[in-house]
């Protein structure tokens, strides 16, 4: 049930780590529209398209439209 043990060495130069890959899980984006946002709901990141804002627990929070589940089915099919 535990983590296996990951072995981290930062590199000579100190910027990066060896077991770290290098990058961003995110594309760089040069408009606004094309951003991510992660979904308060579920978490993930999705284009700001994708979302829509609605009111949960008083405020207006980016969730996935229509819904996260049936967003998720479109992406993988």
């Amino acid at each position: 049930m535990s983590k296996p043990d990951t072995k981290t060495a930062v590199v000579a130069d100190g910027l990066r780590y060896k077991s770290k890959p290098s990058g961003s899980p995110f594309r760089a984006s040069a408009s606004f529209s094309g951003a991510t946002m992660s979904c308060f709901m579920c978490g993930k990141h999705r284009l700001r398209s994708q979302m829509r804002t609605r009111q949960v627990l008083g405020k207006s929070q980016s969730v996935c439209a229509p819904t996260c589940k049936a967003l998720d089915e479109q992406v993988e099919g």
